[in-house]
């Protein structure tokens, strides 16, 4: 398997998409062919051994092909369960994708993205002895995620960057509470000025050659491949028990985890509608309305992590289906404002005893707004994407009472936090980088 910018431009290997994350040319990789399971074949049921088998395909040719098992129990180390919701309008279950170490879904793209990297330093064809600085611009679960799973790996150190005052106070303290081989950038700006940072760092050729980069957002396709197993083990668990396939639900800010439940349907795995549940940040829905793209700036929400107004990975997305009438049938978005986000948390702790994250919440409510034919039709899958303790201050006033916080999240928030103030341009970031090697 070889590995494409979405324009053709450029080509690498597996290894050079993780290493490099963004082609040369600014774009996100791609693999040359969609490979293609047999769902049916799949007689594995647990989470490593169901990664291993989708993933094979994406990893034939690498040398990282022999770890790859390796890759998935390291990564992969705590549970993502599948639980069936009663009393709705129709079946419908939760994927809960917050079990990891930082309480949020993308611990498995992260750890995931660490362990292969890890491994695949020692096998680079040109030796260099300069540490892999790895950026990331992060809009809130992004950032602790990558700082947990690269904390303390030599080789690595890590500069996350997120907008000032647009995260939640316990997701700053798990941005800023590491020290080490990790910096906290507290930006002055949007998250849309923070990811155009790293990418304006990749693309200034005088501070790309400096330094030895990285990248770890979803943009980085070691991020995307191990969601994709999360949802293809969904699927294949659901359609072991039930013979149909589930449709999907998604909360959804820059397209990542999304993107990940498309591919896995693209390879075989027994999906059927993927309804893309966004916040007030509309460029997603609008698009699927009008098919005119315009990106615009982002706009602050309850669910901050999903704060983009310009989705970066929109470009895989037709990169897979260029004809927008195809696209269109692929999946569909409904857009959920605060005011809904409040209503559903309240109501769904009210009538099921259930607890959401604001994210989370988006995905019910768009459940909840399908048509009922459409919710008996076929059973639902909801992801729910992050721990409802991360956000305490939007979900308990809803509730009316406190949210107890996993053991994990806890340690984290007994640790001291530090993050130092950026300006929103691309020199005070060089120059930034420049202190850290003095």
């Amino acid at each position: 398997m070889r590995y494409l910018s979405t324009t053709g431009a450029h080509e690498t290997s597996l290894v050079g998409a993780l290493m490099r994350g963004l082609a040369p040319d600014g774009r996100l990789y791609v693999p040359d062919h969609m490979p293609k399971l047999d769902a049916g074949d799949i007689a594995c049921d647990g989470l490593v051994d169901i990664a291993t088998t989708v993933l094979e395909p994406f990893f034939e040719g690498s040398v990282l092909a022999p770890s790859l098992s390796a890759i998935n129990a390291d990564a992969l180390n705590f549970p993502i369960p599948l639980r069936n919701l009663p009393g709705r309008d129709g079946p419908l279950a939760v994927l809960e994708l917050f079990h990891g170490p930082t309480a949020a879904f993308k611990d498995v793209g992260a750890r995931f993205l660490a362990a292969a990297m890890q491994r695949a330093l020692p096998k680079l064809e040109v030796s260099d002895e300069r540490p892999l600085t790895i950026l990331v611009a992060t809009s809130g679960d992004t950032g602790g995620a990558v700082a947990a799973a690269f904390h303390g790996r030599g080789g690595f150190r890590v500069g996350i960057l997120f907008p000032e005052g647009q995260v939640s106070p316990r997701q700053r303290h798990q941005l800023t509470c590491w020290g080490g081989n990790v910096r906290s950038f507290e930006v002055a700006g949007s998250f849309d000025q923070c990811q155009a940072l790293v990418k304006g760092v990749f693309a200034d050729p005088s501070i790309s050659a400096q330094y030895r980069l990285g990248s770890a957002n979803s943009i980085n396709i070691g991020r995307l491949l191990p969601q994709v197993v999360y949802h293809s083990a969904a699927a294949l668990w659901h359609y072991r028990e039930h013979g149909v396939a589930a449709s999907f639900i998604v909360p959804t800010g820059n397209l990542g985890n999304a993107m990940a439940c498309i591919w896995a349907r693209a390879i075989g795995m027994p999906i059927g509608r993927i309804v893309l549940a966004t916040n007030a940040n509309r460029p997603i829905p609008d698009y699927l309305a009008t098919g005119d793209w315009q990106p615009r700036p982002s706009v602050q929400t309850l669910a901050s992590a999903m704060d983009v107004g310009n989705p970066s990975n929109m470009e895989r997305l037709r990169h897979l289906h260029p004809d927008f009438g195809e696209l269109r049938d692929a999946v569909a978005a409904i857009p959920v404002d605060d005011h809904e986000i409040r209503a559903q948390i309240a109501a769904d702790y009210r009538r099921f005893g259930d607890i959401w994250c604001p994210h989370t919440a988006t995905g019910f409510r768009a459940y909840d707004r399908l048509p009922v034919a459409l919710r008996r039709e076929s059973p639902w899958i909801v992801t729910a994407t992050a721990h409802p303790a991360k956000f305490e201050t939007i979900v308990e006033p809803e509730i009316e009472k406190e949210v107890e916080m996993p053991p994990a999240l806890a340690d984290l928030m007994s640790l001291p936090s530090h993050a130092e103030p950026l300006h929103a341009d691309i020199a005070a970031l060089g120059s930034a980088l420049e202190m850290w090697d003095n």
